[in-house]
């Protein structure tokens, strides 16, 4: 079993090691993020490092295994500040879908996806496991996480601004689990009005308790520099490791409770009681 073997992370494990796994468990967790400006007071890798943490603590706690983390994602929009690396949306899709038919291969049949990158990186995910389970693997569940999503039960009773890019949950979460990577003395209280950018219709709280009606709209590199100059979308001034760990800590439960609930519903959609 998984709790056996000496790490939850794939690449640490050998091809035997694998194989072992694979005869009692065929669930595996992909984490993916990104490598973007996180404003002055956050890593560049801060998506990746919220996906890494939140697929290692669940991996622990189910008894299951992680794949090497994938550190970037769809990041356009974020281009105009050095060291944002940013990935095609077609290329996001191709490597999603190389890593699954690997695995698929040697028999893990359920694949869970942790986005730390929040929402940007849903539109290439979901596409992907989509037309894989559709054209190329229907005997592969697949399941994709996003924090966005997963945490609306905790979201807004903890954090105290809207969040956004930046925002208070994202930078609280990484600084409860890797302190060292948060300037606390860059938190800032600057985020620019997104109604009056992109009109009432824009959601300017992504975990907001009521979105109402929303309609999406992109934006170019060069416009976020020019409306965001440090790199800020949301208030992080009140970001805190105890905010952190809170909303941690109920992601964490609630991915390990879908995992105990696929175990036990491990047929096909269609025979599911």
């Amino acid at each position: 079993m998984a709790q056996k073997l000496s790490s939850v992370w794939l690449n640490e494990l050998t091809w035997e090691d694998v194989a072992e796994y694979l005869k009692h468990e065929d669930i595996i967790i992909l984490p993916i993020g990104s490598t973007e400006q996180h404003g002055p007071a956050g890593p560049l890798g801060l998506d990746t490092y919220v996906a890494i943490s939140l697929a290692e603590d669940v991996a622990r706690s189910a008894g299951v295994l992680c794949t090497p983390p994938v550190w970037f994602g769809d990041s356009s929009h974020h281009l105009g500040f050095p060291g944002t690396i940013s990935l095609r949306l077609e290329t996001v899709r191709a490597l999603v879908k190389d890593i699954a038919s690997s695995l698929a291969k040697h028999g893990f049949r359920n694949i869970l996806i942790i986005n730390g990158h929040k929402s940007a990186n849903l539109p290439a995910l979901l596409s992907a496991t989509k037309e894989l389970r559709e054209y190329e693997m229907p005997e592969v569940f697949f399941a994709v996480i996003d924090p966005m999503k997963i945490s609306r039960g905790i979201a807004a009773q903890t954090k105290e601004a809207k969040e956004h890019h930046c925002g208070e949950l994202e930078i609280s979460e990484v600084w409860h689990k890797y302190p060292h990577l948060i300037k606390a003395d860059k938190l800032t209280r600057e985020a620019p009005d997104l109604h009056r950018l992109f009109s009432p219709f824009f959601l300017d709280d992504l975990m907001g308790k009521g979105a109402g009606d929303t309609i999406d709209i992109p934006w170019t590199s060069q416009e976020q520099r020019e409306f965001a100059p440090t790199g800020s979308l949301s208030d992080s001034s009140r970001a805190s490791p105890q905010k952190g760990q809170r909303y941690h800590d109920y992601m964490v439960a609630r991915i390990v409770e879908f995992i105990e609930w696929r175990r036990q519903h491990r047929g096909p959609i269609t025979r599911q009681p």
